[in-house]
């Protein structure tokens, strides 16, 4: 058995990728859940630079940021790839994996948008629409008829891009929001069932009333932190 811990909140789309990854690769490791108001003193000792999760702990060394530490245990732990082989592939992933984190500071407006400012509401959407049409538009020519951006398996890709996905759907049930819409986003729609029904991942993916229910404790104590201050 791996030294393998990870510090991680459940319902970061953060944190996802790296236990998502864990399980693909079948390695065991120890779950430590933080706490997002009292962050534990190893959390920060770990990453003292951004003081966030995760932080996967291998041999009592840190390894910081989600797609880093994605990349790491696939190179450690070869099997079942999750990094194309070849060049050229590797290079699209790496573009793809880079394009998915614009998605998170689009998304995060969707939490406090006023749901009764039409305008604010809509500008918020576009913003992340914008994202998703680039998505939608490359969509055909990732997956080539294959269930996944990897083909027949799941990718870095896959779980770089399905994490985002996974949290813009429970902003949309946290608002009753529609912005993944399915005639306009079609194929995404197409993958992202795939994806959240591939074994391993429906295994492991944060039920959708809990993780609205964290979502709206989260917007709550901000807040309030806003007006007490």
């Amino acid at each position: 058995m791996a030294d393998l811990k990870l510090h991680g909140f459940w319902y970061s789309p953060f944190t996802m990728r790296v236990v998502w990854t864990l399980k693909l690769k079948g390695i065991s490791y120890e779950n430590i859940e933080e706490d997002r108001f009292n962050k534990s003193p190893q959390l920060l000792e770990y990453n003292p630079v951004h003081k966030k999760t995760p932080v996967l702990v291998h041999g009592g060394k840190p390894i910081c940021e989600s797609m880093v530490i994605v990349q790491y245990i696939d190179e450690l732990w070869p099997e079942n790839p999750l990094v194309p082989h070849d060049p050229y592939q590797r290079a699209q992933a790496k573009f793809w994996v880079a394009y998915a984190d614009q998605f998170f500071p689009a998304v995060i407006p969707l939490i406090y948008v006023d749901i009764a400012d039409d305008e604010e509401k809509e500008k918020a959407i576009e913003k992340v629409q914008k994202l998703l049409r680039d998505v939608e538009d490359q969509c055909s020519l990732l997956v080539d008829e294959k269930k996944f951006f990897g083909g027949d398996n799941i990718n870095i890709v896959d779980i770089a891009i399905g994490s985002m996905i996974k949290f813009l759907v429970t902003m949309e049930d946290l608002n009753q929001l529609k912005v993944l819409e399915a005639e306009k986003f079609s194929r995404i729609h197409s993958w992202f069932d795939h994806f959240k029904n591939a074994p391993i991942i429906k295994e492991n993916l944060p039920e959708r009333q809990k993780m609205c229910a964290i979502m709206k404790y989260i917007r709550e104590r901000k807040r309030e932190s806003e007006s007490s201050a």
